[in-house]
């Protein structure tokens, strides 16, 4: 049976959902507050990584996904992502061509729009081949945001000298 529950986020309230099967879901709500409410068990362990994520104290998830019914190339795009590691950064075209489909840009840019599981599968760390940030279901804002806490180093927003 599918469960759900919120986490109160740096970043605003985020809904998860899942099962015994695995997570199915984590997005960002457009709630003002997330709702107190008793976790789930099948959900805790999620809502434990998120927040150590959150909190600098975790740079991998290790949590059972549930892909059920996702078309078969969007799951080789999330598995792709999945490989990418915290603080590190890859194109819509390398992920194209470990596909062995350099012409399929778009496709892997589709891919991570339609991605369920937003932040334990990491779409935010795909950009540009140039190294712009493009498109993000929850806005360049947050894609940047995300990169700044996993690589503040790289992704640091420069300070005004006036």
């Amino acid at each position: 049976m599918l469960q759900q529950t919120y986490f109160a986020s740096p970043f605003g309230c985020i809904e998860i959902k899942g099962s015994e099967l695995g997570i199915t879901s984590v997005k960002l709500t457009k709630k003002e507050s997330c709702p107190s409410e008793e976790v789930p068990a099948e959900l805790q362990e999620c809502v434990q990584q998120l927040d150590e994520y959150f909190q600098r104290k975790r740079n991998v998830f290790d949590l059972k996904l549930d892909f059920s019914g996702a078309p078969e190339f969007n799951l080789a795009v999330w598995q792709e992502l999945l490989k990418i590691p915290y603080g590190h950064t890859t194109s819509y075209l390398a992920i194209a061509k470990a596909l062995n489909n350099p012409d399929s840009v778009r496709a892997v840019g589709q891919a991570n729009a339609h991605n369920p599981i937003a932040i334990i599968v990491p779409c935010h760390r795909c950009i540009a081949s140039n190294g712009d940030l493009h498109g993000y279901y929850y806005g360049l804002d947050m894609k940047r945001r995300l990169l700044e806490l996993e690589n503040p180093m790289s992704f640091g927003r420069q300070g005004s000298l006036f």
